[in-house]
Order: structure tokens, then sequence, then C-alpha cells
């Protein structure tokens, strides 16, 4: 079943690694067709959280039978500006095209990454979410987020939490959020910043950090694995695919958020074009061609389209750019 995005989730979370790669079963009762074809623009390269989005949101659509045909094109550059740019540029030819992505739109449109916003786009909707999570190591001595906080307490900057994001980038700004809803200076955690959440992981195994900022589809894996301890997450209840992972709020951390991955159209797209864009994303999360492929992914589904999504973007920019500027990246 469907949700819609809430005020009170309107943060971010670490992207998720996405994989994907198996093609879903056939819909054995196909849906009315929507779209003859859809392109997918991915703003980074193949393999990426972007790029397994629109792949498995392309093969479902497909698969179902709301799309006819899929097609893709990577397209990296400037943070994601590269794409947002050709968007803007190409509009009048684009009429069947979407661009995918997610929270950094709004962060580095905040810090000046490019110049353009969600709103030199057409916003037509969001679509799947990954919550976060900070975890230890297995061997750690700490259990839970009292024992991370008391640890915080007594080692101050020699307490060490990693990430797969720069300095204010989404990690961070996830386990700042944290701190501070836990009661603690944001602005004294030590953040270690990693290249991806690969080697954010690393670190964390071999001891460079205490403890790791990531995407609870992330965690979840290398808990399965045995690997870490998850103490908390951001959803508002536990999550079924790891039920003994506890939430933030149920250990007295009144913070919840989620990183959503959604749709763009160019600007000045017609209304019909953007409506049929809309059925066939809402139509297909009753599909089983999707229930597998996000199943196969462990996403979330959030929907959120038009004017609703905007309000959604409008609220988490401001949160976001409310806690860069405690955080002083802003």
């Amino acid at each position: 079943m469907k949700t819609t995005f809430t005020r009170r989730a309107a943060l971010l979370a670490a992207t998720a690694t996405i994989a994907f790669g198996s093609t879903a079963r056939a819909e054995q009762h196909m849906a009315e067709q929507v779209m003859e074809d859809l392109h997918f623009v991915v703003p980074g390269g193949a393999g990426g959280g972007w790029d397994g989005t629109a792949r498995g949101t392309g093969e479902a659509l497909t698969n179902s039978g709301l799309v006819g045909s899929a097609s893709y094109e990577n397209m990296s550059g400037g943070g994601g500006g590269t794409a947002i740019n050709y968007m803007i540029e190409n509009a009048e030819s684009l009429d069947n095209t979407v661009m995918v992505n997610s929270t950094p739109i709004v962060i580095r449109s905040l810090t000046g990454v490019f110049p353009q916003s969600f709103r030199d786009l057409t916003l037509v909707a969001g679509t799947i979410g990954d919550y976060a999570a900070l975890v230890v190591p297995t061997d750690s001595e700490i259990a839970d987020m009292d024992g991370l906080l008391a640890t915080f307490q007594e080692q101050g900057d020699d307490f060490a939490v990693g990430g797969g994001s720069v300095p204010g980038g989404m990690d961070h700004l996830v386990a700042a959020l944290v701190m501070r809803a836990a009661g603690e200076d944001p602005t004294m955690l030590n953040y270690i910043p990693y290249d991806a959440g690969g080697e954010a992981m690393a670190g964390l195994l071999s001891g460079e950090i205490d403890a790791l900022s990531t995407g609870l589809s992330e965690a979840i894996a290398l808990a399965e694995q045995d690997e870490v301890r998850i103490l908390g997450i951001t959803a508002a209840e536990r999550v079924p695919a790891y039920d003994s992972a506890p939430t933030f709020a149920e250990q007295g951390i009144d913070t919840e958020f989620v990183n959503w991955r959604g749709f763009f159209a160019a600007p000045g797209l017609p209304e019909e074009q953007v409506s049929a864009m809309q059925e066939a994303f809402s139509k297909m999360y009753e599909t089983d061609a999707w229930e597998e492929v996000r199943a196969r992914n462990g996403w979330v589904n959030i929907y959120n389209e038009g004017e609703d999504f905007r309000s959604f973007l409008e609220a988490q920019e401001q949160e976001i750019g409310d806690l860069m500027r405690e955080l002083g990246f802003l």
C-alpha cells in the first residue's frame, strides 16, 4: 500500500545501495497502457541509487503493461547539475522524459553546487524512500543509543561518526539531527567523511570510526551478515524487513526522516502529459511487477505528486537549511 510524505518525514537519509538486474515476472493480468514510452534521465553513473531507481521503476512499468517501453540515459556531472541543465535547455523536445532525483537536489541547491533548484523543473512525483540508521560493529560495547550518547559525552572529540558523504552531506546531517534530538550539541559531533558507503563501512570495521550513519537498507544487509548492530532507525515504527532494529523515537529521541526518490520532468510540460506520467506511477503501486522490484531493493512505498510534492520539498528545504545553518555550512 502506498503512503504519503508527511512534514515530520521531511528530512533526508543516506542513499541506499541499490542492487538490481533480474527481470520482474510479467503481470498475469496486464494493466491498461497509460503511456507508449518513457525515457529516464539518470544524473549519475550506472549502478548507483538513482540508476537503480530509474531502471527498477521502468522495469515495473513495462512489465505491468502501464508503459509500452522504457529507455535510460546516464548523464553524470556537476553533482547532478548536468542533467538538470539538460532538462531545462531541451525542454521543448522532452515530452516523454523524466529525471530521477532525491534529497541531494535540495542539499546541493542550498549549497550552490548548481544554481538551479526543484522549482526550475516540473514536479511529477516522489515515489519511494529509504530510512536512515546509526550502526556500530557487532563487537562494540555500545548496545543502544543510551550507550552511544554516554560514550559520546565521555570521549568528546575522540568519538567519531562516519558516513559516505561529505561534511554537510546527508550522512552527516542525519547524525547531527539525531544528536540534536537527543539534546546534544550537533556542532560538537566529530564526523569523518568517506568517498562512499563501502569505504565508510571499512572504516567502521577497522576501528577508524565508532559509529556509522547510513541508509537503512544498507544497514539491514550488514546486520543480516552479522557485521553491525543497528542502534536506531529514523522510521516512525519498526520496519517488518528487520523488526529487531529499534526506532530512535522509542528510545526517547524524537526524530523521523526519509530520503525520498522521485521524478521530475522538463519545465513547461503540458498538463495532460504530466497527468499521464502521474497516472502511470500511481497505478504502478498496485501491480505485482512493482512489488517484486520494491521488495528486491528494500524500498519503502511513498507517493506524493504535483503540488503536494512541492509542499513536501519546500518543508524539507526549510528543515535542511535550518540544520545546515546551525552546523555552519550555510
